[in-house]
């Protein structure tokens, strides 16, 4: 069988003229180098390398394998140039998806304190459905998702590892003048059930989060007239602000509406889970880690203040 690193020996004796330097070249004692030669030369069947007093020249099978010794070398010297250069883009990348209230909410502040703490960071944000989160990090497109869930996740796929982040608890948005707002001062909570009487602004029907509101209304005991659906909490709380009905909204997604006000939901108590997922193998991109820690810091200085509040 073909060793090429007999090709590459042959290179090194006629490069360095000597079995010494091609030993120091390679690391090995001049001796080895002998074994070595003296291998290769019972493998092809001919003489390869000519000693004399002076050092060491190549036969003419010798010089003939040595020109592929040096293809090899030259190989090897690009493919440590190459993953050298891949390893050092891959130190500066980060891919990140989130979904619209992350990318509003969570991301900013993570990817601030990321830019001051390595300013050469190579960072992209893509808006991602959280649906698609684990995909798209187990096929590589994606360094780190913030996806959102609604009840239990699937089991992960062994690719990837899934990193809780936050729960994110759901509230009432009401017009500002509406007479639950003024009965509830901001800090008593609403039952659901008094809102059985409302017209809604839902979520489309499909998503986790409606079937999270059909759920909890159906154990509250009753259907909600539904006057009004959409895929976005931010176009839910715009149209709440006309009056047109009541929604039910992440505390994460509120961007406080003109003409709207919020109660906090005393039972049920409703709420998302947010998760960041990485690749479960360890990753050449050091920059996630160093931002999932952001990201939990984030995370947490947000539930506090929705504690303290």
């Amino acid at each position: 069988m073909l060793d090429p690193g007999q090709l590459r020996l042959l290179a090194l004796i006629e490069r360095h003229g000597s079995l010494t330097g091609a030993a120091h070249a390679l690391g090995l004692s001049p001796a080895a180098v002998t074994q070595q030669v003296t291998r290769a030369e019972r493998h092809w069947g001919v003489p390869l390398v000519l000693r004399g007093p002076r050092g060491a020249t190549l036969t003419a099978a010798g010089a003939l394998l040595a020109r592929h010794g040096r293809v090899i070398d030259q190989q090897l010297d690009q493919a440590t140039a190459g993953l050298a250069a891949l390893l050092g883009h891959l130190s500066l990348r980060l891919r990140v998806g989130a979904f619209q209230a992350a990318a509003l909410h969570l991301l900013p502040p993570a990817l601030t304190a990321l830019r001051h703490q390595h300013p050469d960071a190579d960072v992209s944000v893509e808006d991602l459905l959280s649906e698609r989160g684990m995909e798209e990090i187990a096929a590589g497109r994606l360094d780190l998702a913030v996806i959102a869930s609604w009840a239990a996740l699937p089991d992960p796929r062994p690719e990837v590892t899934v990193h809780p982040l936050l729960i994110d608890p759901m509230v009432v948005v009401l017009p500002d003048d509406h007479p639950l707002a003024a009965r509830h001062p901001r800090d008593t909570p609403l039952h659901l059930e008094e809102l059985r009487g409302e017209s809604w602004v839902t979520i489309l029907a499909g998503h986790a989060a409606r079937e999270q509101f059909d759920g909890a209304t159906a154990d509250a005991g009753f259907t909600p007239k539904i006057r009004f659906q959409t895929a976005s909490y931010a176009v839910a709380q715009a149209l709440v602000g006309t009056g047109i009905g009541v929604a039910l909204v992440s505390r994460l997604a509120l961007i406080h509406a003109p003409g709207t006000t919020h109660r906090e939901l005393a039972h049920p108590q409703l709420h998302r889970r947010l998760h960041a997922v990485t690749a479960t193998e360890t990753s050449l991109t050091p920059l996630v880690d160093i931002f999932l820690t952001l990201l939990r810091d984030v995370a947490e200085d947000i539930a506090t203040t929705w504690t303290a509040l």
